[in-house]
């Protein structure tokens, strides 16, 4: 599992790299203002918040229900909840296993545990991580729908949210021993299958 939750850190990397260098997207300046952040979860939260100043210009004021339109501002904060709660675990983790903190992550002094990121490793399994790289693609199409072009962003952004309200539904209630039981069951039902097939 800890392999799979490293590549889906890593893709999470690639992508924001991705969505910093879109055509007609960020100019040089956001590009240095995301990268200057000190954690990749800090750049996807600058990059989200970027993305909303550019479109709906507002240079410097804090975003809120008075800066923003209201629609707008609950778009804002869905995005920004949804990192920081669903995703920022894995984000933060690719970080501890590249490095080799397989079992403990260490904080980053390297002098005690990263209490957060070992919860995290302790509840992971590869169902929940297929949820969460769901929501990290919703998440990245609906950043560049919106840096790309602010219409298709505010079009299309229902269906995004239909599709992540569904994946944060999935990570509360599915149940991995049940899906790990069904995976099983079908196999042991294709193999059968097979037997027969293979049958004179």
């Amino acid at each position: 599992m800890r392999l799979y939750a490293l590549l889906l850190g890593a893709w999470a990397e690639c992508r924001l790299r991705k969505l910093m260098y879109e055509p007609h997207g960020f100019d040089e300046s956001d590009r240095n203002t995301i990268s200057g952040e000190s954690t990749q979860l800090k750049q996807w939260q600058k990059s989200v918040e970027l993305a909303f100043r550019r479109q709906y210009n507002i240079p410097k004021a804090a975003l809120s229900v008075d800066t923003l339109p209201h629609s707008a501002h609950a778009r804002y904060v869905t995005l920004s909840n949804m990192l920081q709660n669903d995703l920022g675990s894995i984000i933060e983790l690719r970080n501890k296993l590249a490095h080799g903190q397989w079992v403990y992550p260490l904080n980053s002094d390297g002098n005690d545990i990263a209490q957060n990121q070992m919860d995290a490793l302790r509840v992971e399994n590869l169902l929940f991580l297929q949820f969460r790289k769901g929501l990290l693609e919703s998440l990245s199409t609906a950043i560049h729908d919106l840096i790309v072009s602010k219409p298709t962003f505010e079009r299309d952004f229902d269906d995004h949210l239909r599709v992540i309200t569904e994946l944060q539904r999935n990570l509360k209630k599915r149940d991995y021993a049940t899906w790990a039981a069904g995976l099983r069951q079908k196999y042991l039902r294709g193999k059968a299958n097979r037997k027969i097939s293979a049958s004179p």
